[in-house]
């Protein structure tokens, strides 16, 4: 997706754009709130990711306003420190489609901008999720490889979904460790590693070739290398 981030925080916005961009979007970024309804008014994009203070004076809350009055129905995700019930009530009635407060976990922010994509695109929810003779049905909970039932344990089919919805990208342990443990700290155990292991012994061991790949001083990448 192409993708407007309107934060004037430097070390937020280089962090969300760097991770939106490794995960394949196009980014636009402006630091101020004129400069934000400038690019929003003038180009086309996918999504907006808007935080609620901005200076330049136009705050968020006014740059969304302006912009709905323009007719425009772009998505907008707004990114805000402010995490009261009645701020959070103020963007959404603005004409934001969703708010997350900060801090906030990458992960959730990808999931959300997804999320926002396949709404305005009017696609339904995922309910299947495959990659090679790998299969997920979402819905019943269920793992095949090759027509072969696998039985995962939660923690085990929490893992393997993660990796699937990011099939061809480097997993790091970070992402892992907030997407699958809810963890926003390293506690310095190899949980991961362990977990990861058997399910590589369940996925792999027996099948033609590998799926869950090492990528060294980097995490784990799930593809399909015949």
């Amino acid at each position: 997706m192409r993708i407007l981030l309107v934060e004037d925080d430097k070390d937020v916005s280089r962090f969300v754009a760097k991770g939106l961009k490794e995960s394949g979007h196009v980014i636009d970024q402006a630091d101020n709130g004129r400069d934000g309804l400038f690019l929003a008014a003038s180009e086309n994009y996918d999504l907006i990711v808007l935080d609620r203070m901005l200076p330049g004076g136009m705050d968020g809350l006014r740059l969304l306003e302006t912009l709905r009055a323009t007719g425009s129905k772009v998505p907008v995700l707004f990114l805000s420190a402010l995490a009261q019930v009645d701020d959070r009530v103020k963007g959404l009635k603005a004409g934001g489609d969703d708010y997350l407060t900060k801090p906030f976990a990458f992960t959730e922010l990808l999931a959300r901008i997804e999320a926002l994509g396949r709404r305005s695109r009017g696609e339904g929810p995922v309910t299947r999720l495959a990659i090679a003779d790998l299969e997920m049905d979402l819905l019943a909970r269920s793992v095949k490889r090759a027509g072969r039932t696998i039985d995962l344990q939660p923690r085990e089919f929490r893992l393997l979904e993660f990796l699937l919805r990011n099939a061809g990208q480097v997993v790091t342990r970070t992402m892992l460790l907030e997407a699958v443990w809810d963890y926003h700290f390293d506690p310095q155990t190899n949980v991961i590693d362990v977990h990861v292991s058997r399910l590589r012994q369940k996925i792999d061991r027996g099948f033609a070739f590998p799926l869950i790949h090492t990528v060294r001083n980097a995490g784990y990448m799930l593809r399909a290398d015949q």
